[in-house]
């Protein structure tokens, strides 16, 4: 004969539950630690960024997190100057736009110039320029796993699975550097530098003939 229980059996452990409000707190501490654990060990194993590994691998992070800024550190000491020379080149273009320049050409200018002039940061302006030539979308492309590393002196080469190389040059505190973005950061901030002289000519001219 099937053995029956009385339905009130169930009910001392829901009323234990409500008792214990506290089993739930701990529960819900403990299934949020488990991704905070595992981040903490991820970080902790991280490579230092002062090998060319370590380097190449907090650029991918920020890439993949589509934070340009976030990599700013590990660009190499010639590339973070000419993100500050544009700032500082921008900033001093915009202060040339007195009233005698045509209302149309200082609203040019100002939109053009307005967000590198006012970057708080070389990495603002980096991040700015990024996104402006698609080097995220590039990046995100090509970047994956690291095969092999060649060093030498100064100098290194991150190969990845992909086959793609990333050549890193040691910066004088030394953290490596990539020196991908090198050659058009220092194009554009020269580039800067001409239109500041060129609106410095403009701006003489039209307090020349302005009434």
């Amino acid at each position: 004969m099937r053995e029956e229980f009385p339905a009130s059996s169930a009910r001392p452990r829901a009323r234990s539950a409500r008792r214990h409000p506290g089993l739930r707190f701990v529960f819900v501490l403990a299934v949020l630690a488990v991704p905070l654990v595992g981040y903490a060990y991820s970080w902790l194993t991280f490579p230092s960024d002062k090998t060319p590994k370590g380097a190449y691998l907090r650029v991918a992070k920020a890439v993949n997190q589509a934070d340009p800024a976030g990599f700013f550190a590990y660009t190499e000491e010639a590339a973070q100057h000419a993100c500050y020379s544009i700032r500082d080149y921008r900033q001093r273009s915009l202060t040339l736009l007195s009233a005698a320049f045509p209302p149309k050409e200082r609203a040019d200018l100002q939109a053009k110039y307005g967000a590198f002039a006012s970057a708080p940061d070389g990495a603002d302006v980096f991040a700015l320029l990024a996104r402006e030539h698609g080097w995220l979308d590039q990046m995100r492309r090509d970047m994956s796993g690291v095969q092999r590393v060649e060093e030498a002196g100064p100098r290194a080469t991150v190969q990845t699975v992909k086959g793609t190389r990333y050549a890193f040059r040691k910066r004088p505190g030394g953290i490596w550097g990539m020196t991908a973005f090198t050659p058009a950061l220092v194009a554009e901030a020269e580039k800067a530098a001409r239109d500041y002289k060129q609106l410095e000519k403009a701006a003489a001219d039209y307090e020349r003939v302005r009434p």
